[in-house]
């Protein structure tokens, strides 16, 4: 179980140089109440942004430093788990993160982000969602379980489980489902590799022990027809690497000269609409205008009538001009279509050139295999010795791999069963199918307590089905925001509830932020308060700014106030 102890801020949001220390093991019932604005709502950021690196609220990171002082930002978080005492701290401007075990800093050698990941999945055992599933929940930024994906709830219930363990287990057995399937495709292609190195070796024994009858005039003639095939192959490359030159030296060039041509006649051509564009304009000016609007004087038929001719005639010559280029334009455009069809040629040229030429090296290395059998052909019996040793531990070698490669196989035949049970279909569902029915029971139990009269239940796959008193059917998104509250509350005392039984996400600490000051009414308000009442072993923390916030129903309560601009707290 995690006992929270205190939570400690300094230089963070509205808090300044003095800082604010909460104990949240005091009391099991405290209220915290201000006015609006005052800082009774930082608890939840300065508990969270401890814990995660991120506040309760959508409040950007570089927001969280007090304005004023602009530095020195630090929360604390001291909590215990069973024997040992953890000490959080975290800050801003400067950059801290450090925890410690029995006051003793933990290693910082790794990664700020597996430092935190250390912190969740190690210590505290869950993340930022459940923890606002479980120990929180807000009116602001909070987003209900029943407004999760269902992604995200099968992901809270199964933190509050304590079944991650199974995702892990899934995400570590697909990695050495892959290694293997890798490693079976190695010993594939190495046992591939030795058979063909068997193969050439049984095949040149078989020839040492023909050498007699292999005449050396059977090797040279072999010999004569690859290099006259290799003579062939070099005239065909070069060949194909003339051609490939003659479009890299001659035609690329000029390809090059006609884009340049062709953008500049783009551009000559849009300069041409333009002086259409204006010699229109001055057209509908004259057409329609009879005084100068600049010197308001009147302008004379004749001169309009000759100004409208000289820009029509103008926007004539300069129509016939883009129509002689448009047509120029097409015509360079058909030659660059025809020179990207010659360049894709040349490349298709270069990579048969390139392909010739590997031939070209595999037939000479073929032939430097045949004269060192002529330059040994005296030396058969020797020959055969060391070829026959070869030959053996080839073969033991492909007998080690093959007892390699049925193991490997057996191996991903139970990887397969064990990706089957682990999949989210298999183990974690037959746990959740047992504990369905318990959720759905406290769920309904928490419903009547508050007095809403639904029955609730949530299937395998935590979609929601809730009927009335008359078996209507509805879901989450039917009810009015007070009924939502309820069955946001229902879930939360039963999230801690099985929690408690799975000894996972089990902790002292309950804080509510103005919950009463949203949409529980009167009746909602005592029930709930009833239901803390009856709460064991739990430190509840009600945030509230409602003026007729029934303060004798909690046994401590806390005030947060503003004074010049910074918040502090009156205990």
């Amino acid at each position: 179980m995690i006992t929270f102890k205190t939570v400690t801020w300094q230089n963070f949001l509205s808090t300044g140089n003095t800082p604010i220390e909460i104990v949240l093991n005091n009391s099991p019932s405290t209220l915290i109440i201000g006015d609006n604005g005052s800082g009774k709502s930082t608890v939840l950021d300065a508990l969270t942004f401890g814990l995660f690196g991120k506040p309760f609220r959508r409040i950007k990171k570089d927001q969280l430093v007090n304005s004023v002082n602009s530095r020195d930002c630090i929360v604390e978080v001291l909590f215990t788990i069973g024997r040992k005492k953890f000490l959080v701290k975290r800050g801003i401007k400067p950059t801290k993160f450090e925890i410690y075990i029995d006051e003793k800093l933990l290693n910082q050698d790794a990664s700020a982000r597996d430092y935190q990941k250390h912190l969740e999945n190690n210590i505290l055992k869950l993340n930022h969602r459940s923890f606002t599933q479980v120990v929180v929940l807000g009116s602001s930024s909070f987003i209900p379980f029943m407004q999760l994906t269902a992604a995200s709830r099968r992901e809270v219930v199964e933190e509050i489980l304590d079944i991650k363990i199974f995702s892990l287990m899934n995400y570590l057995l697909k990695h050495q489902i892959k290694t293997t399937a890798e490693r079976s495709r190695d010993i594939s292609y190495e046992q591939q590799v030795l058979d063909t190195k068997i193969n050439l070796t049984e095949e040149h024994i078989t020839q040492i022990k023909e050498k007699g009858k292999t005449s050396l005039f059977a090797l040279e003639k072999k010999i004569a027809r690859n290099t006259k095939e290799v003579e062939k192959l070099q005239v065909d490359i070069d060949t194909l690497l003339g051609e490939f030159s003659e479009w890299e030296t001659d035609i690329k060039p000029k390809h090059l000269k006609l884009e340049t041509e062709i953008k500049d006649y783009g551009d000559v051509r849009w300069k041409l609409n333009l002086k259409i564009q204006k010699a229109e304009k001055e057209i509908d000016f004259f057409k329609n205008n009879d005084e100068c609007p600049t010197c308001e004087q009147p302008i004379a038929d004749k001169f309009k009538e000759k100004a409208i001719e000289q820009n029509t005639w103008k926007m004539i010559n300069i129509t016939s001009s883009t129509v002689e280029m448009d047509r120029q334009i097409d015509e360079m455009q058909a030659r660059d279509k025809l020179y990207k069809n010659i360049a894709s040629d040349s490349r298709e040229k270069e990579v048969s050139a390139a392909k010739k030429s590997t031939s070209k090296e595999s037939i000479e290395s073929f032939n430097q295999q045949l004269l060192e059998q002529i330059n040994e052909i005296h030396s058969v019996d020797k020959e055969l010795e060391a070829d026959k040793a070869v030959l053996q531990v080839h073969k033991e070698d492909f007998k080690k791999l093959q007892k390699e490669r049925d193991k490997a196989t057996e191996q991903l035949n139970y990887y397969k069963i064990a990706k089957q049970l682990l999949q989210d279909s298999g183990i974690k569902t037959k746990i959740i199918k047992q504990y369905l029915p318990i959720m759905n029971k406290l769920i309904n139990s928490y419903l009547n307590q508050l007095e809403f009269q639904v029955k609730f239940e949530l299937d395998e796959e935590f979609n929601e089905l809730i009927r009335s008193r008359y078996r209507d059917e509805f879901s989450y998104a039917n009810f009015s925001e007070g009924e939502k509250m309820r069955i946001d509350l229902a879930l939360l005392f039963t999230w801690r509830q099985i929690a408690k039984m799975k000894n996972s996400t089990n902790t002292n600490l309950l804080i509510l932020d103005e919950i009463f000051d949203s949409s529980l009414d009167a009746n909602g308000t005592d029930e709930f308060l009833k239901i803390l009442k009856s709460l064991s072993d739990e430190n509840v923390f009600l945030v509230s700014h409602k003026p007729d916030i029934p303060v004798d129903r909690f046994e401590h309560s806390l005030v947060f106030q503003k004074q010049n601009n910074f918040s502090r707290m009156i205990s």
